[in-house]
Order: C-alpha cells, then structure tokens, then sequence
C-alpha cells in the first residue's frame, strides 16, 4: 500500500463506508423499508468499488511510471491488476461494467 498516493482518500472513504454499514445495521433493527435499505447497501457498494478502482489505477499507474528493472516482476503486476479489474468488474474509477464473457 506504500505505492498509493491517495492512501487518505482511500481511508476517508473507508471509514464513511464503516459510518454508512453501521446505519444499515441500525436500519435494519429498526425495521426500515427494503427499499432504503437497498438503496444504502447500493451506496456502500458504489464507494467499495470506487476504493478498488482507485488502487488499482494506481498500482498499474506506478508500474508504468516507475518500470522495475526486472520485467517478469512489472509484467507480473500489470497481469494481476488487469485480472483484479476482470475479476470484480470495476473500471479506475469505480464504476461497475459488464464483460460479455465472464
């Protein structure tokens, strides 16, 4: 994590997305509609996927600025933040897309 420049970005908005979990669990003690509770756990979701796209921009950001002397290694990285964005479909800026194929 010593590679993220936005590390107080990424923790702010980790700890409303604790804030926003908290609410939900309250809600749903409470006996709060479906609905508003969907609705904050799709919020929750949205801001998860924003801190994922963020990292992983930026780990693939570092390998290009900063190329390590041993290929295999940046490669190696690059493969795995490219199977990171396939595996949980996310975009660098968060933003949930739909592969055709998986």
């Amino acid at each position: 994590m010593s590679e993220i420049s936005n590390q107080k970005q990424i923790i702010n908005r980790l700890r409303r997305t604790e804030g926003q979990i908290r609410g939900i669990q309250k809600m749903i003690e409470d006996d709060k509609e479906c609905v508003d509770i969907i609705t904050q756990l799709s919020a929750v979701r949205s801001s998860i996927d924003r801190a994922m796209g963020i990292i992983v921009a930026e780990n693939l950001l570092h390998c290009i600025d900063q190329p390590s002397e041993n290929t295999e290694e940046q490669n190696k990285k690059i493969q795995q933040a490219i199977q990171m964005i396939i595996k949980n479909k996310i975009t660098p800026l968060g933003i949930r897309i739909q592969f055709p194929y998986t």
